[in-house]
């Protein structure tokens, strides 16, 4: 990547050793790539080269499991994010198929991944898991289930990579009856607030954290001012919101009250064809 510009320059591409790669996590150390194969139900650990380029897949994990309710949408283990902890000692996949929230230990110097001794948290039954984040200071992590429209406050055990259930809510507000799928979860700087994506009822809903137990309360809908919020996520200040409406093809940037968690939006809308993801240059 240039730095004045940010135009970028191919270095190389690799296989992943999966069907379509959805998401992927650099270490914290910046050595590893870690890539989930939504279609293969696999996560998989790339060496990162000194230049910046990609080498042969080094380790593969495989996501086990029983499939969920959905005949359709849970057919099979679907990861769809990769966050590590905030220790970098472990990483955390939610998998939509199989209602679960893997947890494995990350060996920094190999890349390998290893299941923790619990494996993964058990969701309700219909839930599937999709994105998830933690709190930058309390254990906490909060997962945003897509079939089921809830957000889940987990309590993380940071010594053995352990997640244990604590509150589930819905992101809707409580007249909506239309279709809706949750999607995007954005946390704001200190973990005041959390913001989650809806898709269908289009908007942006927020919630207040206790800042002792990190539980969450409604504090409002913002509408994305598009359709289909699939993404939406912090710019490096923390003072700008961006959501991706993928169906209206629009990243809109909101302005976010630290006080107050209210989404103000800026009448800045970028164009861009169906966008599903963004990341920030540092």
């Amino acid at each position: 990547m240039d730095r004045a510009s940010g135009h970028l320059t191919l270095l190389n591409r690799a296989e992943t050793g999966g069907r379509n790669g959805v998401h992927q996590a650099l270490d914290p150390a910046g050595r590893f790539l870690l890539v989930a194969s939504y279609s293969t139900g696999a996560v998989a650990v790339l060496p990162v080269r000194s230049d910046g380029a990609l080498g042969d897949v080094l380790h593969q994990v495989a996501l086990p499991g029983q499939p969920g309710p959905h005949r359709v949408e849970q057919a099979a283990s679907h990861p769809h994010q990769i966050v590590f902890d905030p220790s970098g000692r472990f990483v955390v996949v939610p998998d939509k198929g199989l209602d679960r929230i893997f947890v494995f230990a990350f060996d920094g110097a190999t890349g390998k991944l290893t299941p923790t001794a619990q494996g993964a948290a058990v969701a309700r039954p219909g839930s599937g898991p999709w994105h998830c984040a933690f709190h930058p200071t309390l254990p906490v992590l909060w997962v945003v289930n897509e079939i089921a429209n809830t957000i889940a406050t987990y309590y993380w055990e940071a010594e053995r990579g352990h997640l244990r259930a604590a509150q589930i809510l819905p992101p809707l507000p409580p007249d909506y009856t239309a279709e809706n799928t949750a999607s995007g979860i954005a946390v704001s700087a200190g973990g005041r607030f959390v913001y989650c994506s809806n898709r269908g009822h289009d908007s942006i809903a927020a919630f207040a954290a206790d800042p002792t137990t990190g539980l969450l309360t409604p504090a409002g809908w913002t509408a994305s001012q598009g359709r289909t919020p699939r993404f939406i996520g912090f710019d490096p200040s923390r003072r700008f919101l961006c959501a991706a409406n993928e169906q209206s093809d629009t990243v809109v940037v909101f302005g976010a009250d630290s006080t107050s968690g209210r989404l103000t939006a800026t009448g800045q809308a970028i164009h861009n064809a169906s966008p599903v993801t963004i990341a920030f240059a540092g």
